[in-house]
């Protein structure tokens, strides 16, 4: 019978595992380490890149009332670049829940916020007031 020698406590005989599976090993990781760096480069790029670019407009309906069977107003709050013209769309819905008016609204102000009051033609009561979206203007 052949001797075994042992190692110190915890260690591999040499060559169990083939020749280099601890480079094999370290490749792989220093890879996968690679891999991830250049992903989460591009992201942080990606972040900043939109952060900074584009016109970003937002909205939000403050209030609504019912004038009258023909028509809704809606209080709309924008915010947005101040050089950027935004198109809001609104819409109002009746007790049914079926769309009764639609209107697209152009905000030109050269501000960062604006307030506007909104009326809405409807084909029957509008019961809510309702900020469908709102994004920057195509520039002509």
């Amino acid at each position: 019978m052949a001797a075994v020698q042992a190692g110190p406590p915890g260690s591999l005989p040499e060559g169990r595992y083939g020749p280099g599976a601890d480079a094999r090993a370290d490749r792989k990781l220093r890879i996968a380490a690679i891999v991830a760096a250049v992903l989460v480069t591009a992201g942080i790029g990606w972040y900043g890149y939109d952060s900074l670019s584009g016109d970003k407009v937002s909205g939000q309906v403050v209030a609504f009332e019912a004038v009258s069977d023909q028509s809704l107003q809606i209080h709309l709050e924008v915010h947005k670049g101040a050089g950027t013209v935004a198109v809001c769309t609104v819409r109002s819905v009746g007790t049914d829940h079926v769309e009764v008016g639609r209107k697209d609204v152009r905000l030109a102000q050269h501000a960062k916020q604006v307030d506007t009051v909104v009326t809405v033609r409807t084909t029957a009561r509008g019961e809510t007031g309702e900020l469908v979206g709102c994004s920057a203007a195509p520039r002509d």
